[in-house]
């Protein structure tokens, strides 16, 4: 039976307030509006960027709040104006989007959406300022334009990837975040060449997808780096091949890094957010010809600083936003690339994925 046009009860993990235990509720799911449509869960997973919010230390508080944000799923219905996507499409929901009409989404150059792009703050939808999520007639908002803790949830339809029916929803799910953020870290900004070096910061999810794109473009040396020791061996699969933990050394781990390649290595690509992390990444770069990459969000006070000749000195510091992927145009690729075994996402490390049971 259709349920196309008509609220629909579901179960969601709802956070009432900051930092207390999300709770399993029957919430009402309002029909998608314009340029939305609705989606039917099947797979989520738990990103630290979740975390992050829900303990309310990025943002102005908003609850009641549905979190989450790696997801695939099957579209339901679809809103006015949409005509790409239809009921049955087997999709990623992404926290960033693609109206492929403004400066940015033209542009061979940025995947910043003007209309789309990521908004930690907002809690409804674009339209009409409304949230789609309610209990007992009270709304619940929306995160990341996704909320993906939920057996259904709207979207806008640029913030959605129709990708390879045939693709494991279980496993591509993680394509919608962390692998696309730090894969594309790697071979959309930082370029390896073939045969040079790289060193990864931070061993997360989001830095072992780095790794694999290091590995994916031939480079020779990948060097990981991380205070726990512990996530060495699990890297390995990921074409990490030498390791280093900041706390066995008495000198800065830029300095360590130096001397392990000679001055330096052809790029690095930090994935923890650690402002120190950031700072040796840059630094532990060789001059010349050297690019860092930051993938890692910072806390909102802190402060980057090195000495401007690392900058005369031919040293490149670039950002990335997911990877510098259009989530639209893009995605459907990089699924196939997993499809074709040319990419590995099966992190041991950082993720939960999680079935909804929405038969």
């Amino acid at each position: 039976m259709s349920t196309a046009g008509q609220v629909i009860k579901c179960r969601a993990a709802v956070a009432w307030e900051a930092g207390k235990p999300l709770s399993i509720e029957e919430v009402e799911v309002a029909p998608p509006q314009k340029e939305e449509v609705r989606l039917k869960i099947l797979f989520t997973s738990l990103c630290h960027t979740d975390v992050y919010f829900w303990e309310a230390k990025g943002q102005h508080p908003l609850f009641p709040r549905i979190y989450g944000h790696e997801a695939g799923g099957i579209v339901e219905s679809v809103g006015e104006g949409v005509t790409d996507l239809q009921p049955g499409d087997h999709v990623l929901p992404v926290f960033t989007g693609e109206c492929k009409e403004c400066r940015h989404c033209k542009s061979e150059e940025s995947n910043m959406c003007d209309l789309l792009r990521i908004n930690t703050d907002r809690g409804t939808m674009l339209s009409d300022g409304k949230s789609r999520f309610s209990k007992d007639g009270k709304p619940i908002y929306h995160f990341l334009g996704t909320s993906t803790f939920s057996e259904y949830t709207v979207c806008h339809v640029g913030s959605v990837a129709k990708i390879n029916p045939a693709a494991p929803l279980d496993k591509v799910c993680v394509l919608s975040c962390g692998i696309c953020t730090g894969f594309g870290a790697t071979v959309n900004v930082a370029k390896p060449k073939k045969g040079s070096s790289v060193a990864i910061f931070g061993l997360g999810a989001v830095g072992l997808a780095a790794a694999e794109g290091a590995r994916v473009s031939g480079a020779a040396r990948i060097i990981g780096v991380d205070l726990n020791s512990n996530r060495f061996e699990e890297a390995k699969k990921f074409g990490v091949n030498e390791f280093v933990n900041p706390k066995d050394h008495n000198k800065p781990v830029q300095e360590v890094i130096a001397e392990m390649t000679d001055g330096g290595v052809d790029r690095s690509v930090e994935c923890t957010g650690s402002i120190q992390a950031m700072i040796s990444a840059f630094e532990c770069v060789h001059d010349g010809w050297g690019v860092a990459v930051l993938v890692g969000v910072p806390n909102k006070d802190d402060a980057f600083k090195t000495h401007p000749v690392n900058f005369l000195n031919e040293r490149t510091l670039k950002g990335t936003f997911y990877g510098n992927y259009k989530p639209r145009s893009d995605l459907p690729g990089v699924v196939e690339m997993y499809m074709n075994k040319e990419l590995e996402v099966n992190l041991g490390l950082g993720r939960c994925c999680t079935r909804w049971c929405a038969e």
